[in-house]
């Protein structure tokens, strides 16, 4: 009996894959020159460069999947804590703990070797000036990959993230050097600092910007009680998840009524209600980050592509499109 209930589990579950598939079409969305089976992406930092988990997470129902932000030295990150759960969210330090792009280019040779099946796959990279930036664009630029992401906007790292990238002006520099170095879309990802979401905007399309992923963490601390010391060994962190998402929406919603290019939605997205109300704001995508600690993280792409759909079917939407923005009218 037990045996004949996992057997009808397995036929539903394929049942439901094929019908997400052919579900396709309908929540398809574009960005850039660039085409996803599904508005949702796992947002960058989140599992490292896990090459061998990427296709289980594509297979879940991202579109796509953002790597761990790559810089030109090899980087250890902060001792820790380097990471706290905090009311509404997580606070995190992580310090852009990364191999470098030597180690990550073999990574990714070898990948592109023997990976049977391709991920729709967006590298993230930061650097402390727009020549940095563009060497890592442009070592990148031979392989092949969907996007890259510009961390503009890391909260807790001194002389790179927020500190480069909140000034419109060094934004709008560093996009134009990195699309001289490649010919791939390029996804600037915002600060959470910024004053004038529209000028940083205005700006970095002006520069040749693909897309605008909106927002980064937050600037943020805790401290013990007890000990009567910060909670993190860096002091202070970014702060992400639901405590953040209507910060995000916000700015996703700015940005829309001021660019024409894609706005990438992040920031507390685990339900189907975050994603749609990141897409009424005028979001073509989300990106799924903290809520990848739910035990059952894989399903939660496909929670939300299914969410979506039943959304547009009870509205009367017959592609996801229609959506975007719909908060405006």
């Amino acid at each position: 009996m037990a045996r004949d209930s996992a057997r009808k589990s397995r036929k539903e579950l394929q049942f439901e894959r094929k019908l997400s598939q052919r579900s396709g079409e309908k929540i398809g969305v574009k960005i850039g020159n660039f085409k996803l089976a599904s508005p949702t992406m796992l947002a960058s930092g989140i599992l490292g460069i896990s090459f061998e988990l990427f296709p289980r997470i594509v297979e879940c129902g991202a579109g796509a999947v953002v790597t761990k932000s790559i810089g030109l030295e090899p980087r250890e990150g902060y001792s820790n804590p380097t990471i706290a759960a905090v009311e509404g969210g997580y606070l995190n330090a992580i310090g852009l703990a990364n191999p470098g792009i030597t180690f990550f280019k073999e990574e990714l040779e070898v990948y592109e070797r023997t990976a049977a099946k391709k991920v729709p796959l967006i590298i993230s990279i930061f650097a402390d000036s727009a020549a940095g930036f563009a060497q890592l664009a442009g070592e990148l630029d031979p392989f092949t990959f969907l996007a890259i992401e510009l961390n503009l906007s890391c909260p807790h790292v001194k002389n790179v993230g927020s500190e480069i990238g909140t000034d419109p002006n060094e934004a709008s520099e560093i996009v134009r050097e990195v699309k001289k170095r490649t010919s791939k879309p390029i996804l600037a990802k915002m600060p959470a600092a910024i004053t004038d979401v529209p000028e940083w905007a205005r700006s970095v399309e002006r520069s040749g910007a693909d897309a605008i992923v909106a927002i980064n963490t937050i600037r943020a601390m805790k401290i013990d009680i007890e000990s009567r010391k910060p909670i993190l060994s860096n002091k202070i962190g970014g702060l992400s998840g639901p405590a953040i998402r209507t910060v995000a929406i916000r700015c996703v919603y700015e940005i829309y009524e001021t660019v024409r290019i894609p706005v990438i939605g992040v920031g507390g997205v685990s339900t189907p209600n975050d994603a749609i109300e990141f897409l009424l704001a005028g979001a073509t995508a989300v990106q799924v980050g903290s809520s990848i600690s739910d035990p059952c993280f894989l399903e939660i792409f496909r929670r939300i592509n299914d969410g979506l759909l039943a959304y547009m079917k009870r509205f009367g939407f017959k592609e996801i499109k229609e959506l975007i923005g719909a908060a405006h009218s």
